[in-house]
């Protein structure tokens, strides 16, 4: 099993041009551990995993992966450290096989997850390892882009909407690999309009509102606060 690593992001400040659209953003996840994102379009959610991720450098703050500040890192450098993402989209490579989509995000051929454990906990990509990903479904697709970030060996794993335009048997097939991936020591840093599915994986729920964290709770709290919390925040 993986040595889980504790994320945190302290006072986070992101721009698009003139656009502040991280003010002061905040949130941990302890190793081992799920954390759900939840928050209207528009927030900040998908530039807080990107600027996580250094794709979308934050101009002041602090990204702990353990006890490394990697805020403003490239993004190969930071998943060198650890950090897994799926984008949202997914953003496979359509022109190469599933095996092939694999193979590029493999840091060692001998690492945590190799290609034979990822198409055994993936059979479906398994069986149409030498399919392009264009010709892939939906959520084919998205298992894949799973699998690719589980190949760089995270200690962490960022995902950005995994449920998008999934039919509900692979959203069910998806919580489940969520879930799996804790008990394989990788912490999950998971943003979703989901709610079902936040619900059905997280340990600790947080709420975001322009571009800052505005509620924090452990599931169990935040189940009890549920109407409460999407009146005021979730809903339009």
């Amino acid at each position: 099993m993986l040595r889980s690593e504790r994320l945190r992001v302290e006072d986070l400040h992101a721009y698009y041009g003139h656009g502040h659209i991280l003010q002061g953003l905040n949130l941990e996840i302890a190793p081992g551990r799920i954390a759900a994102v939840l928050g209207r379009n528009g927030v900040g959610k998908t530039t807080a995993l990107r600027s996580i991720i250094g794709l979308a450098p934050p101009r002041s703050g602090r990204v702990l992966l353990g006890d490394r500040d990697v805020a403003g890192w490239p993004p190969h450098r930071i998943v060198r450290l650890g950090l897994g993402y799926v984008p949202e989209g997914r953003m496979i490579l359509p022109d190469l096989t599933v095996a092939e989509n694999i193979q590029v995000a493999q840091r060692v051929a001998s690492g945590q997850w190799s290609t034979e454990r990822l198409f055994t906990l993936f059979p479906a990509l398994a069986e149409r390892r030498r399919n392009k990903g264009a010709q892939l479904s939906g959520g084919e697709q998205q298992m894949l882009a799973v699998a690719r970030a589980l190949a760089t060996d995270p200690k962490v794993m960022l995902l950005d909407e995994p449920s998008q335009g999934l039919a509900p048997l692979v959203v069910e097939e998806l919580t489940r690999l969520i879930a799996r991936l804790r008990d394989e020591g990788v912490s999950v840093l998971l943003v979703e309009q989901n709610l079902k599915l936040a619900e059905a994986v997280a340990d600790v729920v947080y709420v975001m509102v322009k571009g800052r964290m505005v509620y924090d709770a452990p599931l169990a709290r935040f189940q009890a606060e549920r109407e409460e919390v999407k009146a005021k925040y979730l809903t339009l």
